[in-house]
């Protein structure tokens, strides 16, 4: 199911690096994520429930300049 906040995620396995970018245009990279989180994000039936519970607080991240 479409995301209404979340556009786009992507993931730098090498760097294990998670990459959110939102429907209102703002970039997010998480650092230091693991694959598996990465893939029960992708499946997740609600992302913005998964990001909220899963990965904001719990991972340090950067929010890119638009």
């Amino acid at each position: 199911m479409p995301s209404t906040a979340i556009e786009h995620i992507s993931y730098d396995e090498a760097a294990h690096e998670l990459h959110v970018k939102f429907v209102g245009g703002g970039t997010y990279t998480y650092y230091d994520v693991p694959k598996p989180v990465y893939e029960a994000f992708r499946v997740a039936p609600s992302k913005g429930q998964f990001l909220n519970n899963f990965i904001k607080n719990r991972y340090d991240f950067r929010r890119h300049a638009a």
